[in-house]
């Protein structure tokens, strides 16, 4: 018994070391596996974005160079549109100033540029003979914004209402297209017995000259919605109303502010027709007094005031229009000179 125990606790001894070695070379073999294979896995990862990388190439230079090539030559445009617009104008005034120095022209009839520019000198330090030029350009302003607006909105909701119901736009198509015919300027002197020679009478010929110009693009555009469009939102659960107002209107935006760049110049012509029919003020009556005294450069800068605040509204319908059809897709142009 003694015998055999110290010699077995020998031969275990003895064979401790070689088992530690062995246990000791299958962790390594099993660490350098495992290291092997995450080394595998880094480099297959390592490899995979490398493809990915080549697969997606980002934009080249010459791409970058083409946007940047496009972009000046569409600015360089841009710059020689103003600058021949401004040389067209100098050139027609400065023809018609050296005509009627020269006298091939009558200046009594024509007037000239000189003479325009002597008269707004004078009336805004001096004024008019109704009071103060601000005065009478406010006066023919608001007979305009207050005959825009309201034209403009009936316009749109009888446009978009009897292009929605069929029945409604058969019954009073006669009517509309008998109004229609007839000369709407007519009606300055209707509206100047009705309702007298203050605003409204201005007001209201402004707003009827608008409103079919409007009424007649909102119309159509209510037309010509697509009508998968409507049949979508109708199975989706939209009622009557939110089919008008979510899918009827946005696709006839782009008719209607079409249609407000021609409506301001009829605006500004009512309040203008309905001043010279009869008016306590306004640059109307300034145009009208003008005329009446022989004055072609006084007509003339009536003219030319009122041509600068409709160049101003134009530019702000304009913005008005990016910025209620900017959602719509812009049409793709075909290379950088386009």
């Amino acid at each position: 018994m003694n015998v055999h125990g110290p010699r077995s606790t020998a031969d275990t001894a003895d064979a401790d070391p070689d088992t530690t070695s062995t246990a000791e070379g299958a962790t390594g073999d099993a660490v350098e596996e495992v290291t092997d294979g995450a080394s595998g896995e880094a480099t297959g990862d390592a490899a995979g974005d490398a493809a990915d990388r080549t697969a997606r190439p980002e934009p080249s230079k010459s791409e970058a160079r083409t946007g940047s090539t496009a972009r000046r030559q569409r600015l360089r445009r841009h710059v020689l549109v103003n600058l021949t617009r401004v040389l067209v104008l100098a050139l027609f005034v400065g023809l018609w100033q050296w005509l009627a120095s020269a006298g091939t022209i009558d200046r009594f009839y024509t007037g000239e540029p000189s003479g325009i520019c002597s008269k707004l000198w004078d009336w805004v330090r001096h004024g008019t003979s109704q009071g103060s030029l601000w005065d009478q350009v406010w006066v023919t302003l608001q007979e305009t914004l207050m005959g825009f607006g309201i034209g403009v909105t009936l316009g749109v909701v009888f446009g978009i209402l009897l292009g929605r119901l069929r029945f409604l736009a058969d019954v009073f198509a006669p009517y509309i297209k008998t109004l229609n015919s007839i000369p709407r300027i007519l009606l300055g002197s209707v509206f100047a017995i009705w309702f007298g020679l203050g605003i409204s009478s201005k007001v209201t010929l402004s707003a009827v000259l608008v409103f079919f110009g409007v009424f007649f693009n909102a119309f159509q555009g209510a037309r010509e919605v697509d009508r998968n469009l409507i049949a979508n939102a109708r199975i989706l659960g939209a009622g009557n109303a939110k089919v008008t107002l979510q899918v009827v209107v946005p696709s006839a935006l782009s008719w209607i502010t079409t249609s407000l760049h021609v409506a301001f110049g009829f605006a500004v012509t009512g309040a203008i027709v309905g001043e010279l029919l009869g008016a306590q003020q306004g640059l109307g009556l300034l145009i009208f007094q003008a005329q009446a005294n022989f004055d072609p450069d006084g007509v003339y800068a009536g003219l030319v005031i009122t041509a600068a605040f409709a160049l101003a509204a134009e530019g702000l319908i304009t913005l008005l229009e990016r910025r209620l059809l900017r959602w719509q897709p812009r049409p793709q142009r075909s290379g950088a000179g386009a």
